[in-house]
């Protein structure tokens, strides 16, 4: 017995050392002191803790690559120290109500950042063209703040972005022609629904691979027909709530994609095509509210649904007619 204590009093003890970096842990307790109730709410961000313990690090570099805070009542400015965690490759500031003011240009600092994501706050001011200063982003999530101002051209440039969300907010002005080029060659999703959005849609934005489109609830106008065709292979497109006009006859549907369309509440004209009949994966249906004419096509082919769609997809057009409407 009193061998073993020997051994164990004489055995080396073990510390494990701490993996944060200090120029992150640094930055951290600059982030935490910059909110106005930071103290108060974040009591875990010490100078003692590791701050690898609280977000995910680099295994190899332990630089904290994951900065996350999400339905938080942390209150002030986005903290300019955000630009000091040089290694982040995701950034998501989600569901902060009193998250407040611009986005600040230290933020540029995160070269390695893919997933930048302040929604559902709110952040004022414009959309900064500094953003595309951001060249390894690919997902851009700006959604439901109180953004105002243009687009700026430049996010066009992002050479690996697949997706950009800007809707519901307060953003004015026209869609950028630099979206009908965009530096990557396909985009998952482009959210700019529930703007202040005007003028048509470059025609451009045809040429474009883009997967799932929603511009609704915008004040758009003329011709929105280039975002179909049969070559393409989106899944979802929302035009509704604006001022589009163009005639529905000559448009040509994504037979093997298509999933969702809602073209309501607009101008357009002319007759469905028959051809829809053969988007076989279509669940959602609405062309209600425009000045379409003719026969609805039937009989549907739909993998997904056991039934067409009822009179709600087609009412209140000029002259639509047949089933589910009143008979020809």
């Amino acid at each position: 017995m009193t061998m073993l204590l020997l051994l164990l009093l004489l055995a080396p003890v073990v510390v494990t050392a701490e993996r944060c970096h200090p120029d992150d842990k640094a930055a951290i307790l600059k982030i935490k002191d910059s909110f106005s109730n930071g103290r108060e709410l974040l009591p875990m961000w010490t100078a003692d803790r590791d701050c690898c313990d609280t977000f995910d690090c680099d295994e190899t570099t332990n630089r904290v690559i994951d900065f996350s805070l999400t339905n938080s009542n942390l209150a002030g400015p986005i903290p300019e120290a955000i630009g000091d965690l040089t290694y982040l490759k995701t950034l998501r500031l989600h569901k902060m109500p009193f998250l407040i003011g611009q986005i600040p240009r230290s933020l540029t600092r995160l070269k390695h950042v893919t997933f930048f994501d302040i929604s559902w706050a709110n952040v004022s001011g414009h959309v900064p063209s500094f953003l595309s200063e951001l060249k390894s982003v690919m997902i851009l999530d700006l959604s439901f703040n109180n953004l105002s101002g243009p687009i700026p051209p430049s996010l066009a440039t992002l050479p690996n972005m697949i997706g950009l969300d800007i809707s519901r907010n307060q953003l004015t002005g026209s869609i950028p022609e630099s979206f009908g080029h965009l530096a990557s060659p396909a985009l998952q999703g482009l959210g700019l629904s529930h703007n202040m959005l005007s003028g048509e849609i470059p025609t451009s934005i045809g040429n474009m691979q883009i997967y799932r489109i929603d511009v609704s609830r915008n004040n758009l106008s003329g011709d929105a027909s280039m975002l179909f065709g049969s070559s393409k292979n989106t899944t979802e497109i929302d035009i509704s709530r604006n001022n589009f006009a163009f005639d529905l006859s000559r448009v040509t549907f994504m037979v093997d994609t298509l999933v969702t369309l809602d073209m309501s509440h607009n101008k357009i004209y002319g007759e469905i095509p028959s051809q829809i009949l053969e988007a076989y994966m279509l669940q959602s249906l609405n062309v209600s509210y425009n000045q379409l004419c003719g026969t609805i096509p039937s009989p549907w082919k739909l993998k997904y649904r056991s039934e067409g769609f009822d009179n709600s997809s087609f009412l209140h057009n000029k002259c639509l007619c047949g089933p589910p409407l009143a008979q020809c």
